[in-house]
């Protein structure tokens, strides 16, 4: 929908992606039932098997699109409370998804084939930090669930052990305890999804894993979906760009351009995306 102003109205848009995926729910639990009765009417064990995995199937999407019209929904209320009092920032979609992990921030990272940061989002200003920092010091949780394709979790003195810079680091922003999952398609990785200070025992691992499914199968790639999260995605575009200008000052690959970047950020307390733009300017040179 768009606004008097020519602008999309967010509430909107989200209240039509919820709606879609409701719909796309109930498409997938009457497919659900419909082989349920087919297993149960099955003449043999070899076709009820049949039809009750089809059935297990169709349930699970059927979750999936469910939790994805949930994780809209959230958004909605957020938008209706602050159009009634605009004082504050205007709500971002990620906010909904730490809410929905029992978590208080949440960051989104989506990864190249090399495993390169290349898109993310955040539900706030300790989760951005968070996921910057990640960035600069090349370890964390979003990293490990990423190459590792498992789910990673840490917490109190662990996030030291096995973050010797990102948890000292992470310890500073005020986050005691952090937990990623990966944003997988089939045997693909395409990111993941990091909660920080979640509430233990609040939301259990299914759950958070049944969140990071539906931002990455109905929320994010599906063809009705927002892969811009209402515009609360960051690209890295700027950055490399930043490196592929900086390699040619420097004679060296972009791979080290990159970490020249990422060291001179981490050094000067910026962001990477501010120094890339200040070598993009010429205000900036290094090596």
């Amino acid at each position: 929908m768009v606004t008097g102003g020519g602008a999309v109205d967010p509430r909107a848009s989200a209240e039509r992606r919820a709606d879609a995926a409701r719909a796309l729910s109930a498409r997938e639990t009457s497919r659900a039932e419909r082989h349920e009765t087919l297993a149960a009417q099955a003449p043999g064990p070899k076709l009820r098997d049949l039809h009750l995995r089809i059935a297990a199937l169709h349930r699970s999407t059927a979750a999936r699109h469910a939790t994805a019209a949930s994780l809209q929904d959230r958004f909605v209320a957020r938008l209706a409370r602050w159009a009634r009092d605009r004082r504050a920032p205007r709500p971002l979609f990620m906010a909904g998804v730490a809410e929905a992990c029992g978590a208080g921030s949440a960051a989104l990272t989506l990864v190249g084939a090399t495993f390169d940061q290349l898109a993310l989002a955040a539900s706030d200003e300790p989760a951005r930090a968070a996921q910057e920092l990640e960035f600069l010091l090349g370890e964390g949780p979003a990293r490990d669930a990423t190459r590792e394709l498992r789910p990673v979790s840490a917490a109190g003195r662990a996030l030291y052990d096995r973050w010797p810079g990102y948890g000292p680091a992470l310890a500073e922003l005020g986050i005691a305890r952090v937990a990623a999952v990966p944003l997988s398609l089939g045997d693909t990785c395409v990111g993941a999804l990091a909660v920080f200070d979640p509430v233990p025992g609040l939301v259990g691992p299914d759950a958070f894993m049944e969140v990071a499914e539906a931002l990455t199968r109905s929320v994010i790639l599906s063809p009705d979906g927002d892969p811009g999260l209402d515009g609360g995605v960051t690209v890295r575009a700027v950055v490399h760009q930043a490196a592929g200008m900086l390699s040619v000052q420097v004679d060296r690959p972009v791979g080290d351009a990159l970490e020249l970047i990422k060291a001179h950020a981490f050094a000067e307390g910026r962001s990477a995306h501010s120094v890339a733009t200040r070598i993009l300017r010429g205000e900036l040179r290094l090596g």
